[in-house]
C-alpha cells in the first residue's frame, strides 16, 4: 500500500525555498523508516532478562542475564559467583637416620667415647617437628647383669649422655630455623630427650643432614668388665 504524503510549508511570505522543502521531507521519511510495523523504535528496547546464570542442583546461584537494551550493542551479560575451588595438600613427615648401630668401641678409663649418626627430615609441617632420644634401659648396660649400668647414678665418674648439633638448613621457607641441645644426662628409660625442633617444613636433602646427634659414655677404673649395651628410640614429631 502506498500513503501519499502532503508538506504544507509556510513562511510569513507564504513561500519557502526547494533545498529547505527537500530536507524537511528527508527526515520526515527517515523517522518513518526507523519506526516498527508495532510502533515502537528498532534500535531501543529496555534493558530485559533473556536467560539465567545457574549451578545445577540448587537455585543458590541463580543471576538473571540480561540483555543490554541495544541490539547495536550486539551483546548481554550476566554473572555466576562464589563458586568454590578446593584441593587437598597430603601431609608428609619423613625422618631418615644414617645408621641402625652406634659403636662406641673400647671405653678407655675416664675419657669419653663418642659416636655420631646423622638424621635427615622431610616434612611440610606448618610449624616444623621435633625429635626426641629415649633410652630403652637408661643407661649403658652391661649384657651380662642388667644390674649393672654405666650413667651418672653413682658418685664415680661414669656418665653415658645424649647431645646434638644442627647441620645446614635445607629449608627454602622465609624465617625458617631449627635448634639442637647440649649433652644431657640419661639416667632412666621414661625420659624423651629433646634433640632437635625446627619451625617450618623443610625437604630432603641427602648430602647434609638436618641433624647430628652424639652418643657419649665414659667408664672409670672401676667399672666392670663385659659388654655393654643400650637400645634408642627416635621419635619424630610433626606440628602441622
Amino acid at each position: 500500500m502506498h500513503t501519499n504524503i502532503i508538506f504544507y510549508i509556510h513562511n510569513h511570505n507564504g513561500m519557502i525555498k526547494t533545498k529547505i522543502k527537500k530536507a524537511i521531507a528527508l527526515a520526515w521519511i527517515t523517522a518513518i523508516a526507523a519506526t516498527s510495523a508495532l510502533g515502537g523504535a528498532l534500535n531501543t528496547y529496555a534493558a530485559t532478562q533473556i536467560g539465567t546464570g545457574s549451578v545445577t542442583g540448587t537455585s543458590a546461584f541463580d543471576t538473571a542475564i540480561l540483555w543490554d537494551g541495544t541490539y547495536t550493542a550486539n551483546s548481554a551479560s550476566g554473572s555466576v559467583s562464589n563458586i568454590i575451588v578446593t584441593a587437598t595438600v597430603l601431609p608428609t613427615l619423613n625422618m631418615t637416620i644414617s645408621t641402625g648401630s652406634i659403636d662406641l668401641g673400647t671405653l678407655v678409663p675416664n675419657v669419653e667415647s663418642t659416636w655420631t649418626v646423622g638424621i635427615e627430615i622431610w616434612t611440610n609441617a606448618t610449624n616444623g617437628v621435633s625429635i626426641t632420644a629415649r633410652s630403652w634401659s637408661g643407661g649403658l648396660t652391661n649384657t651380662a647383669s642388667g644390674a649393672i649400668q654405666i650413667n651418672d647414678l653413682d658418685a664415680d665418674g661414669e656418665s653415658y649422655k645424649f647431645s646434638s648439633l644442627t647441620g645446614a638448613i635445607d629449608s627454602s621457607i622465609t624465617w625458617f630455623s631449627s635448634q639442637s641441645y647440649a649433652a644431657v644426662e640419661v639416667n632412666d628409660n621414661a625420659t624423651e630427650n629433646s634433640v632437635y625442633t625446627s619451625n617450618k617444613p623443610e625437604k630432603d636433602d641427602a648430602a647434609n643432614y638436618d641433624l647430628v646427634f652424639t652418643v657419649g659414655a665414659t667408664a672409670t677404673s672401676e667399672t666392670p668388665a663385659w659388654d655393654y649395651q643400650d637400645n634408642i628410640t627416635f621419635t619424630v614429631t610433626g606440628n602441622f
